[in-house]
């Protein structure tokens, strides 16, 4: 009897997550090759063209490269610490895949607690880019790793209070749960201030511009990856990709109705349509910000943290508590 009950559920959790890896391995194309061409159009320039159709395998090309090239170790650098932040940063990137209900019936796992599983987990990038930037032992390293830190943990606060009001009316940790809260009427109609500020707050948990202060190529060069190439880099390039859908698809599921839209055939599954079409909406706004506002200053980046949106999450969360308890 405890093989039978155990057997389905581990097939189970076995094909989630080589559906994970092929979602994070898939996603790191798509978006690398999303934001070549619209980088390009933004810059009125064509993009990548001449690796087949439109540059559509640039990527692959790219790939091949990384991967064919030596693995350069600073002499000065913690050999230990230098090798193991890219694999700190990507190893965990699949496992809040393993949580997200795509649709209905497309879930690894749905955990009661599984908005703190997926918060657990994406808080594990901060320390890879803490151990790169003090492994590397690079001052420009160093100091993308500092940013990093101080970023994250002031962008958290404003995050969290926005989560706490969506938790509040729905009353539950569980995505689903959250989810079907929103089959009348999603959270972004209802709590709009709520949503631009964990979006802006994904944007700089994410490091994307114009909140991308660790890597800021202009003065530091490129941060906490100044001293990795080949594999390293691509590492931490698909981590990115990676954490950035995650953000998109926290943000679809808390405020913009998960998988709900228009009604299709056998929706128990084809629903999942409307969650990627969102989701890569988003990925796609994310990526127009960044080529099309420059870089802040940190001193202006930690303000408008302490001195908005902060505020502006507290007086939201107490004004989302009183309409709650009335």
């Amino acid at each position: 009897m405890t093989e039978s009950f155990f057997l389905p559920d581990l097939l189970r959790i076995l094909f989630t997550f080589v559906c994970a890896i092929v979602i994070v391995f898939g996603n790191a194309v798509v978006m690398g090759y999303l934001e070549r061409k619209l980088a390009g159009r933004f810059q009125r320039r064509p993009g990548p063209m001449e690796i087949g159709w439109q540059g559509v395998l640039q990527l692959a090309v790219d790939g091949v490269k990384l991967v064919g090239k030596q693995l350069v170790i600073p002499a000065q650098s913690d050999k230990v610490l230098y090798r193991i932040a890219p694999i700190v940063s990507f190893a965990p990137a699949a496992l809040p895949l393993l949580v997200i209900p795509f649709s209905p019936k497309l879930q690894g796992r749905d955990f009661d607690v599984g908005l703190l599983f997926i918060l657990a987990i994406v808080a594990i990038n901060v320390l890879a880019i803490l151990i790169a930037g003090w492994g590397s032992n690079n001052k420009y390293s160093l100091l993308g790793a500092m940013r990093s830190v101080a970023q994250n943990v002031a962008y958290e606060i404003p995050m969290l209070l926005t989560l706490l009001s969506v938790i509040m009316v729905t009353n539950t940790f569980s995505l689903q749960g959250i989810v079907e809260a929103q089959e009348r009427i999603w959270f972004v109609f209802l709590m709009p201030v709520a949503f631009i500020v964990f979006f802006i707050a994904t944007l700089a948990e994410t490091n994307r511009a114009p909140f991308d202060l660790p890597e800021a190529e202009s003065e530091l060069t490129a941060g906490f990856m100044t001293e990795y190439s080949g594999m390293g880099f691509s590492l931490f390039f698909m981590a990115e990709y990676t954490y950035m859908f995650i953000a998109c698809s926290l943000t679809v599921i808390l405020f913009l109705g998960g998988w709900h839209g228009p009604p299709l055939p056998y929706a128990d599954y084809t629903s999942a349509i409307w969650f990627f079409l969102k989701v890569y909406f988003l990925l796609i706004v994310m990526i127009w910000i960044r080529w099309t506002f420059p870089r802040v200053r940190f001193d202006q980046l930690m303000n408008f943290c302490w001195k908005y949106l902060v505020p502006f999450s507290l007086v939201h969360l107490l004004v989302t508590a009183v309409v709650v308890k009335l």
